[in-house]
């Protein structure tokens, strides 16, 4: 019986068929996926790949899976070439939505109240994953928490958030991180609470899981991980301009419970358009 072949030889084999993917049509480039491709997407989106199976041609799920640039995943590559060209404004922050900004943030902060306050989480520091300029900051968290540490992969909204935006509220931030999310690694017991808003569709399942659970040790005594998201009314969507993957509820409460959190609380966003994709608050720890 001969020896099996190599996975390097598949591998080498696999490339040259992404090569001439261009030139060939979806039918082929479906029965030309490699086993590679398939084990990216079941190890990179674990809860959510049958969805993207059942939903998107595979030729087009290589793309945002398995490809690297410049030593980062595509998928996350993508995003950030997507963000330069988004301005560093609450329009910029809210796409064609800037009208639903308060609503937004009237239904953030009556959430948050349920987790803040005597024999809850504390007030002393909290931290904004994907910041952006600040909107949420200013508009809900810099109210409440004595100083704040802001976190985004873009320094332009960054350095808007401090130099414009934030105004006063800018001298109470103790720390402002250029950072991606799925390198970050947040100090132990630092936050009472942690607030992910439109961020986390912005991970694979696996880098959400891992953050998740890094973030939990950073909790303080009774601290709270708060994530605000889109979240799909079936299934699951990707989308490849901006790398983003839209989640249905039970899907990320999946992501939830494998991280070992506990569910705290689950709301749905009242006040928006219907044509707006659900946005749902999960509080956990």
């Amino acid at each position: 019986m001969s020896e099996p072949t190599s996975i390097m030889e598949f591998s080498g084999t696999h490339r040259a068929f992404c090569n001439r993917w261009a030139k060939t049509d979806d039918n082929m480039c479906r029965h030309s996926m490699s086993f590679h491709l398939h084990n990216t997407l079941r190890q990179e989106f674990f809860a959510s790949y049958l969805y993207l199976l059942e939903q998107t041609p595979l030729v087009k799920l290589y793309p945002v899976t398995c490809e690297y640039i410049k030593g980062e995943k595509q998928f996350y590559y993508r995003a950030q070439n997507f963000y330069k060209s988004v301005p560093a404004s609450e329009e910029g922050m809210m796409g064609d939505f800037v009208a639903i900004s308060e609503v937004d943030l009237e239904g953030s902060r009556q959430f948050l109240k349920k987790f803040v306050g005597p024999g809850k989480a504390g007030t002393k520091r909290a931290l904004d994953c994907g910041c952006g300029i600040g909107r949420v900051s200013k508009g809900v968290l810099f109210p409440v928490f004595e100083t704040m540490e802001m976190l985004d992969m873009m320094e332009d909204f960054i350095l808007h958030a401090h130099e414009c935006y934030l105004g006063d509220y800018a001298d109470r931030v103790e720390t402002y991180y250029v950072y991606n999310l799925q390198d970050f690694i947040p100090l132990p017991e630092r936050y009472d609470v942690i607030w992910m808003q439109w961020v986390a569709c912005h991970l694979t399942d696996k880098d959400l899981m891992e953050f998740l659970r890094r973030a939990k040790e950073s909790l303080r005594p009774n601290g709270v991980i708060i994530m605000k998201d889109n979240m799909a009314r079936q299934g699951c969507r990707l989308d490849p301009v901006d790398s983003s993957i839209i989640r249905h509820l039970d899907i990320m409460k999946s992501i939830i419970q494998k991280a070992g959190l506990t569910i705290l609380n689950v709301e749905k966003q009242e006040g928006f358009p219907e044509i707006i994709v659900p946005v749902w608050m999960i509080a956990m720890c």
